[in-house]
């Protein structure tokens, strides 16, 4: 299952390529926010804890072990523009699942970016790396986040209530997942309605 990709991925309107140090301002600009942060797992992050994450992400690039990610900045072929990130994370070699993820500036959203770039990262999870399941997970009050796995063509296979504290508040978590054939017999999803 090793996956070496050449980079950058292209689609349509985007660039999936490595980050690179001079990324810390862009990336800044959506993870120092806290309507961003406000479902992940990390509080808003700091310009240094920033950098700190991109000089992580210039090496996290293939995928052999478990745990081992593909972390890439997503940029628009417009403007050149860093829009968000991108995220394939191998979750079990031997059984070949992966797990699929995206964050994306809010000046960014409801244009169709964040659903473009994750159907080229499953394109590589499944195409190129032969994975045999990805799986998808959120917050289950973004709405935007899971409507986008549902577009893709993921099912909801589980609803995890109460099942931690996050930020002093019990979490609930959609999670979604999609089957090598799956995506295989679908045709590349477009946006349909509101587009993330």
């Amino acid at each position: 299952m090793a996956l070496h990709p050449d980079y950058p991925l292209l689609t349509e309107r985007l660039r999936l390529r490595p980050f690179t140090r001079g990324d810390v301002d862009a990336v800044f600009a959506y993870r120092g926010r806290e309507d961003v942060a406000r479902y992940l797992f990390d509080p808003p992050l700091s310009r240094e804890e920033c950098a700190l994450a991109i000089q992580q992400r210039t090496t996290q690039l293939s995928l052999a072990e478990e745990d081992d990610r593909i972390i890439l900045a997503v940029e628009t072929q417009e403007r050149y523009a860093l829009a968000g990130e991108v995220s394939l994370i191998c979750r079990s070699v031997e059984a070949r699942q992966g797990e699929i993820g995206w964050i994306f500036h809010p000046e960014y959203q409801h244009r169709g970016y964040a659903c473009e770039a994750a159907v080229a990262m499953l394109d590589l999870a499944f195409r190129e790396a032969g994975l045999h399941r990805v799986f998808a997970r959120c917050a289950v009050r973004n709405e935007p986040s899971w409507r986008l796995m549902e577009r893709l063509g993921m099912r909801r296979e589980a609803h995890f209530r109460e099942h931690a504290l996050l930020k002093g508040q019990w979490d609930e978590e959609f999670h979604y997942a999609i089957l090598n054939r799956e995506w295989a017999a679908r045709s590349h999803p477009a946006p349909s309605g509101r587009a993330v």
